[in-house]
């Protein structure tokens, strides 16, 4: 029988869904303006999604510095994850607060088709058997299984679809039907590139492309019976396409010590507000290492120097303008850095968040 030893619920709200400590957190970009009407017949349909997604099929795979925030329900969001994707169906994200100076991630999500193991590395819990788009899904309001998140972060949306028919429109606009899919293109300097994906209640949009690559998804998920809404932004940086991921990277390291967790128990603390604090001293503190932080580093970013800074027993920048988290080290098994935990927020003067919370 499971353990029904408590789960912090201030250490889950940290997770890839982390409880915002700030009211700063960067915002998305624009929605997309998509055309409307019935549009003309679009002949070239074919071409044109061959064009604009030539480049995200072919990654096998890829390794990135993906920042998250939003919303899903009235739960605010902001984490740092490392992020590392392999053909068919591969995933490792691990997640960290969106100050974080070193140290352990909250969690570590490993899949492989079918199979995923979350591993909640500070409160020692473990949980396998569930259908990893759920335990995504329980983290971050979207149910994605492991080849449509690597499709989604890669730019081809939600996997490789068979467009049927198209439709122009002004401004060079397209739309492209295939299945319960319905796919926006547009003519941009001279090439197609897909902007927008629609299927059922999830949108998904596309922006700031570096060359044929976005850098930045939208994924807006409209309420349904039993299921807040989530309104989530990635930003993807220092990535790296193609390079091999060893079969190390994709096993979780779980300790023998660690116990039981259920999918409902993670749904139930991560819904719960219950223990969910923070000083407001601590918020003060956050704030200021943020703008600290930010002084000191440019736009870009050096995620590898900071780990190296971090090795060596310096802390050193480690937060740009927006969340973002250190790359993921894609050629060999991820090590364990021996780095301090040092923690910005005191557990003294204690108060709930339930205005961001409830």
């Amino acid at each position: 029988m499971f353990s029904r030893r408590r789960v912090s619920s201030a250490s889950l709200n940290l997770l890839l869904v982390l409880a915002a400590v700030t009211a700063t957190a960067c915002r998305g970009p624009a929605r997309i303006t998509l055309p409307t009407g019935a549009g003309t017949p679009f002949p070239g349909f074919a071409d044109a999604y061959s064009q604009a997604t030539a480049d995200c099929r072919a990654i096998k795979t890829m390794s990135a510095s993906l920042s998250l925030s939003g919303r899903t329900g009235s739960t605010k969001l902001a984490a740092r994850i490392d992020a590392g994707f392999a053909e068919p169906a591969r995933v490792r994200l691990e997640g960290y607060p969106r100050v974080n100076f070193g140290g352990k991630p909250f969690f570590v999500l490993v899949a492989t088709g079918a199979e995923a193991v979350l591993v909640l590395t500070r409160d020692d819990r473990v949980l396998r058997g569930a259908a990893p788009s759920a335990i995504v899904e329980a983290l971050a309001g979207v149910a994605l299984d492991p080849y449509e998140l690597r499709s989604v972060v890669s730019g081809c949306a939600l996997g490789s679809v068979v467009p049927t028919g198209g439709r122009s429109f002004g401004n060079g606009w397209a739309a492209l039907d295939a299945g319960d899919t319905t796919l926006y293109l547009r003519e941009q300097a001279g090439r197609w590139r897909l902007l927008v994906a629609q299927r059922g209640s999830l949108t998904i949009e596309y922006s700031n492309f570096a060359g044929a690559r976005p850098t930045t998804v939208r994924l807006h998920m409209t309420p349904a019976s039993g299921r807040p809404g989530s309104d989530l932004t990635l930003g993807a940086s220092q990535v790296e396409i193609n390079v091999p991921l060893e079969d190390p990277v994709f096993n979780a390291d779980v300790p023998a010590t660690a116990t039981p967790l259920t999918l409902e128990e993670l749904r139930r603390a991560l819904r719960t507000t219950e223990g969910a604090e923070l000083t407001e001293a601590g918020s003060t503190e956050v704030a200021e290492a943020e703008r600290t932080e930010i002084t000191g580093q440019d736009q870009h970013g050096d995620a590898e120097a900071r780990i190296r800074r971090a090795a060596r027993g310096g802390t050193g920048p480690s937060l740009p303008p927006c969340p973002r988290a250190s790359v993921l080290i894609s050629s060999r098994a991820p090590r364990r850095l021996r780095l301090p935990d040092l923690r910005p927020l005191r557990p003294r003067a204690l108060r709930p968040l339930r205005s961001a919370l409830a």
